[in-house]
């Protein structure tokens, strides 16, 4: 069922005489793991009062998220093995700040964000089936004497609408094209995902969130009529074979920072594990499969994990003008409009014997962790386990406010779209349409309100 309790001290509720109110402690994100930064580093800070262990851990693992890893075999063996096929070089080529990424400018590589690939059908997890020569994502760069895969380009054509009061509007659709495809063909029936690289700070908090909070927000059946019918993605855990919850990623396909954490070293740097431990090479692609590896497995256990550590323990920016009139009235519109029934405003953390800082926090995500259906604009076609193609993970919006501090943009959705935060509601349909058609309704003011409120997060 729907857990309405955890956000009841909203005052949310439509037609309320008194001036809307800021709760105590509003501003503090992240609970007891928030810190108050407004400039360029505001999402690369550790949880404060880690000890001295933790605290040591946290900055090895910063060092590791940034290094750039070079082909094998070299001279800095713990630091070789990049691809043979790979996106980026580095963790932070893609999060940038710990922040997010965006398409690319015309004749710019794409970067910071990535294709992924399959074709109809499973295999044996309940996974997408990746496409037979690229795999499951373009990889637009390999090491010496291995073809690329090719990349990808993306252009836009312009959506002309209107507001209810006549104002006009413009949205941006994409379409994405490839170019000098190294290994010829992609089956006719490819199934295209676009991803822009998420911010990566905050998620240890969510992984704190126990299962049972997410599962009790879950209506797959809608039994209350509201059009919401959020869902949990169950997922394969790669250490247990066990199928669980899925909260991370952007159609909640992976359970855990370690596993996420493993599964971008394979993906996007070419790197193996202990977790995923074979090279990320198809049967079309020889000299990728005959390529030097940097050793088995290239990363580490001992990397891996202070990597998916420094992931765990960065520390959430706290609000600004939090209890700022128009903002207040904003808040008071996101929940009237529905926008708080996916976008849960208050989590709790429960018990983190590994890292206490975590444990026992209330929180304000804006974020139900589950899978909606956004309809068809945003569809991607491409199912991944227990999400449809028509299906996204509500996306966090704790520091929406401070991405042009970061990292000069403000492009959100899963690719990047939407130029702003008006934007991004406008594209919504499926569950959200009712939402975004109140937002269409409302006259200027209000709508600069809301968005506002968006920008105080």
């Amino acid at each position: 069922m729907k857990t309405t309790a955890i956000i009841t001290g909203l005052a949310l509720a439509a037609g309320c005489a008194t001036e809307p109110a800021a709760e105590p402690g509003e501003e503090l994100s992240g609970g007891g793991a928030t810190v108050f930064d407004v400039s360029a580093a505001a999402f690369g800070h550790p949880l404060p009062d880690l000890d001295r262990d933790a605290e040591r851990r946290f900055f090895r693992g910063r060092a590791l998220f940034r290094d750039e890893w070079v082909t094998a075999p070299a001279s800095t063996n713990t630091r070789d093995g990049l691809g043979p096929l790979f996106n980026t070089r580095a963790c932070e080529s893609c999060h940038d700040g710990d922040g997010r990424g965006r398409p690319p400018e015309p004749g710019e590589a794409m970067t910071s964000m990535l294709i992924r690939l399959s074709v109809p059908g499973a295999v044996d997890d309940g996974g997408p089936l990746a496409e037979p020569r690229y795999g499951g994502q373009l990889q637009p760069f390999a090491i010496a004497g291995v073809p690329a895969e090719g990349k990808a380009v993306v252009t836009y054509t312009e959506v002309a609408r209107s507001y209810a009061d006549g104002e006009a509007y413009s949205l941006r659709r994409p379409d994405y094209q490839f170019e000098q495809l190294g290994y010829g063909d992609m089956d006719p029936a490819v199934l295209l995902s676009p991803r822009v690289a998420p911010m990566v700070f905050g998620l240890g908090l969510l992984q704190a969130v126990p299962a049972e909070t997410i599962t009790a927000l879950a209506a797959p059946d809608d039994r209350d009529g509201d059009g919401i019918s959020g869902r949990v993605n169950l997922v394969p855990d790669a250490a247990t074979g066990a199928r669980v919850l899925g909260r991370f990623g952007l159609k909640a396909n992976q359970p855990t920072i370690h596993q996420q954490t493993a599964g971008a070293f394979r993906g996007d740097i070419g790197m193996t594990s202990s977790l995923f431990a074979t090279q990320n090479c198809t049967s079309a692609q020889a000299e990728c499969a005959a390529a030097t590896g940097g050793g088995e497995p290239e990363v580490a256990d001992v990397i891996l994990d202070d990597v998916a550590f420094y992931g765990m323990a960065l520390a959430v920016p706290a609000r600004r003008d939090w209890d700022d009139p128009t903002v207040l009235r904003g808040k008071q519109l996101f929940g009237e409009a529905g926008c708080a029934t996916c976008h849960a405003p208050v989590l709790q953390t429960g018990p983190v014997p590994a890292l206490p800082a975590l444990a026992d926090q209330t929180i304000r995500p804006y974020t139900d962790l589950l899978l909606h259906d956004m309809g068809p604009d945003l569809a991607d076609g491409r199912p991944d386990y227990d999400a449809t193609g028509t299906e996204w993970r509500t996306p966090p919006l704790w520091g929406l406010g401070l991405l042009r501090s970061v990292n000069g943009h403000v492009l959100l959705l899963h690719d990047g779209r939407a130029r702003g935060f008006a934007e991004a509601i406008l594209w919504h349909g499926g569950e959200a349409e009712t939402s975004r058609e109140q937002f269409r309704a409302m006259a200027a003011g209000d709508r600069a309100a809301l968005l506002r409120f968006l920008e105080s997060l």
